[in-house]
């Protein structure tokens, strides 16, 4: 794998070479006042945590009538499934509660919870009046008897599922000391087909897999889509016209629009944390360069100029750095320069090429793609190129994404095709906490890859 970049871009090529008041729309959010609502000490330690869950209790909701009962089991079993997924919390089988969900909405026993081994408790109560929910949620310290938050939404029945990822983000960051990141969504790059001719759609879910739909309907193959900060629109690499070029897709109109001026190739698009440009790489001749897009101007800022392939520029949080991948020393590196283009270090020394470079949110990593001896490996690494780990290893696996809290990460992993005409190929989603531990697969209808995580939606 080099950073040589044919006239009709592969995916491999494209890849490694481009690399609460009002809480959201229609759902509101206030405080349930309790004098132990603002209890002190209840953060669990979040490394202690990662070896050791914490045991929590998520009955079902109550509600009077069966609309109500049926959507306070949904909203209960998909906080349930959040928490779970994030392998920080481990929920109590229900069989073992003692305690009925009616009985603990009232006023929870806390014997009836700690003998069964819970150190947190979700209680809560769903009224249905019509098309519109009120959903009261309180979480419970089960071992000092004690409240620690109380929230209630009202929102259209039809987003009970945002509910309980909002409801799910309030016990993260109650019990962990860290924002949630359930309330959130991913873009993809949808595949299908045989290996030498993938149909690749724009898509978009839920973190959680659901919500799905599909965005483009793969007249023109697409390639690294990206959010842009406000989570409504995404820059990606369609091959439109068979010129691959950089374009911009309204998640609110469905509009489709090509970025820049550029003669030749362009690719490997990223916002700005202000959402005001997005910095890509510009091919001319043998050489790519990277450039920034002011989106209400059009105008081009050109940030390198040389013989080298500069691409996959990712801005830092505070939007004064950039980070990207480049052979200009010989073999593909990641290198950090200023937002102007000025003083560029390299920051990568491991053993094996570099690529797609994504900042962390929270400023303190940059997480790459790694090829070595013909493995691939996800890691992270400081920016300023310290402390580099590899998080997992394998066939072909590339493309890391970070949850807006940089807790977790997602990314693809190919497996091998069995025979010459790929038969037995696939491509799929996964994730892993930074740390190192809870890899698992993302679910989606079709092959996967290119993943890129959204902004909290609220």
């Amino acid at each position: 794998m080099t950073l040589k970049l044919p006239s009709v871009i592969t995916r491999r090529h494209a890849l490694f070479g481009a690399g609460a008041a009002m809480v959201a729309p229609g759902i509101l959010t206030w405080p349930l006042m309790s004098r132990s609502a603002i209890a002190q000490g209840a953060v669990i330690d979040i490394t202690r945590a990662r070896t050791d869950p914490i045991p929590i209790a998520i009955p079902a909701m109550a509600g009077a009538g069966g609309e109500a009962q049926r959507y306070g089991r949904d909203i209960a079993g998909v906080i349930q499934a959040n928490l779970r997924n994030s392998g920080l919390f481990r929920p109590v089988e229900r069989q073992a509660f003692i305690q009925s969900p009616e009985a603990a909405a009232e006023r929870p026993r806390a014997q009836d919870w700690r003998v069964i081994g819970a150190q947190a408790l979700t209680t809560g109560r769903v009224d249905a009046q019509g098309d519109r929910l009120r959903v009261e949620f309180r979480l419970w310290d089960v071992l000092a008897d004690t409240q620690l938050q109380g929230t209630a939404f009202t929102a259209p029945a039809a987003q009970w599922r945002r509910i309980a990822h909002l409801i799910s983000d309030v016990i993260y960051e109650r019990m962990l000391g860290e924002k949630g990141y359930f309330d959130t969504q991913l873009v993809y790059i949808a595949e299908s087909g045989p290996r030498d001719r993938r149909n690749r759609r724009l898509a978009i879910m839920d973190q959680d897999g659901e919500n799905h739909r599909f965005l483009t309907d793969g007249s023109f193959p697409a390639l690294t889509p990206r959010f842009h900060p406000s989570a409504r629109q995404i820059a990606f690499m369609s091959y439109n016209r068979n010129e691959p070029r950089v374009y911009l897709f309204n998640l609110d109109t469905g509009q489709q629009q090509m970025l820049g001026n550029f003669t030749g190739m362009t690719l490997s698009p990223r916002f700005s944390p202000d959402g005001r440009g997005v910095a890509l790489s510009a091919m001319r001749g043998g050489n790519a360069d990277i450039f920034v897009v002011d989106l209400a101007s059009r105008r081009e800022r050109q940030l390198t100029n040389g013989s080298s392939l500069d691409v996959s520029p990712c801005f830092s949080p505070d939007g004064s750095q950039i980070v990207f991948n480049s052979d200009r020393g010989g073999d593909q590196q990641l290198y950090v320069m200023s937002a102007d283009g000025g003083n560029v270090r390299r920051i990568s020394f491991g053993n094996g090429r570099y690529a797609t470079p994504v900042w962390s949110p929270r400023g303190d990593l940059i997480a790459f793609t790694r090829m070595s001896g013909g493995q691939f490996a996800i890691g992270v690494m400081r920016p300023d190129g310290g402390g580099e780990r590899i998080l997992s290893e394998g066939w072909q696996m590339e493309g890391p994404t970070f949850a807006p809290n940089g807790r977790v990460l997602a990314f693809y992993r190919e497996t091998r095709a069995r025979d010459s005409r790929g038969s037995g190929y696939s491509s799929r989603l996964a994730q892993i906490d930074i740390a190192g531990f809870n890899e698992r697969q993302m679910v989606t209808p079709t092959d996967a890859s290119d993943p890129a995580w959204s902004p909290l939606l609220s």
